[in-house]
């Protein structure tokens, strides 16, 4: 007669260990997070062997492996009646599933969410030391949201929330990524490597508050604010204008006289000296936006034409911002702005988030 020994476990309300779970999405395995809970510990807090503990851990597993289908698919999981779980720990097990390691993130994007690059992600696993377990979680819960999302109308942000019931922050981190990778921005060329996963977080998000289809000056907001807004790209070509020779010396004049003494002697020498190179370079960026084939190029255009020339004169990142915020309220004070009643939000909504994604991005 042969003799078959199971383990059987028989329970009401389901306990979920976040301990245990956080080593499970990190792609720890079973023996790997027993012995972690081991030198924790728990087998003489519990008076329990190695494998009372190992048998436990297993069965965690298994759970979690059961509840990772209905945690992919957040609203499933809040109405299925096969698992009682309370409310707070459905949250805790969402959020933690779709948590982000930064630095994966930052490999990952910009780059197309496809099967190629999903099988570059040992590479990813080995620069950034997180298990390979892990990184292919986080690429295809980045490549669900993407999916789901990148057709819906509104807000980005709260159709995340919406369809994977995330926090606030999370979701901002996730429209990000989607909002940066249905524009094809480019984020992985070597002058923007010292950039770190939030830098771009910060400045897309800046941009879809203000760049976007759910600007508060729009006129579309049911549109897809995973776009830049059209109408506002169209118009940021009448900018162009402030170029012009009148235009140029007055605003000029204008910036000057506002930077003097808020800035570095040697920001305001080099600005007085270089003004019509920095000007063309601000107003030619609002122009490219235009072409695809430059917009894709929005941070290393922000680098390049902006961050690089100030960090080559010994600029602070004061100098920076100071100099941006005068140059936009100079021009705002010309003619040019304030007598076409159109071209004042197109200049704030421009103007405000460049500022903000210059500093943001600026390494010193």
């Amino acid at each position: 007669m042969v003799m078959a020994e199971f383990d059987i476990f028989v329970g009401n309300n389901t306990y979920i260990d976040p301990d245990v779970y956080d080593m499970w999405l990190r792609g720890c395995s079973v023996s790997e997070a027993a012995n972690v809970l081991q030198k924790q510990g728990v087998l003489k807090k519990y008076s329990a062997t190695f494998e009372d503990l190992l048998s436990d851990t297993q069965d965690n597993y298994r759970l979690f492996t059961s509840l990772e289908k209905l945690v992919k698919s957040p609203d499933k999981l809040r109405d299925q009646h096969i698992y009682q779980i309370n409310a707070d720990t459905q949250t805790m097990l969402i959020e933690k599933y779709y948590q982000i390691d930064a630095p994966v993130i930052r490999e990952i994007l910009g780059k197309k969410l496809n099967s190629r690059h999903r099988k570059d992600l040992d590479d990813v696993s080995e620069k950034t030391g997180v298990m390979l377990r892990s990184c292919r979680r986080q690429f295809d819960n980045v490549k669900r949201v993407f999916k789901t999302v990148e057709e819906m109308k509104g807000s980005l942000v709260e159709n995340i929330q919406t369809h994977y019931l995330l926090s606030g922050e999370l979701a901002r981190s996730y429209a990000a990524i989607v909002f940066i990778t249905n524009n094809r921005f480019e984020t992985g060329k070597k002058k923007l490597m010292y950039l770190e996963f939030k830098d771009f977080t910060l400045c897309a998000n800046y941009m879809i508050a203000n760049w976007s289809y759910s600007s508060i000056e729009c006129t579309e907001h049911e549109d897809m604010d995973v776009d830049l807004d059209r109408d506002f790209l169209l118009q940021l070509r009448e900018l162009k204008g402030l170029m012009e020779r009148e235009y140029c010396e007055e605003h000029k004049g204008l910036l000057l006289r506002s930077m003097k003494g808020k800035v570095s002697d040697r920001a305001y020498s080099d600005m007085e000296a270089n003004f019509k190179n920095y000007s063309k370079n601000i107003l030619n960026i609002a122009y490219g936006l235009n072409h695809s084939r430059e917009s894709k190029d929005i941070f290393l255009d922000f680098y390049e034409k902006l961050i690089e020339p100030c960090l080559q004169n010994n600029w602070s990142r004061s100098d920076v911002e100071a100099s941006l915020t005068a140059y936009k309220v100079a021009a705002a004070s010309m003619e040019f702005i304030r007598g076409s009643p159109h071209l004042q939000p197109v200049w704030e909504r421009y103007m405000s988030t460049l500022r903000q994604c210059v500093v943001q991005m600026y390494p010193r």
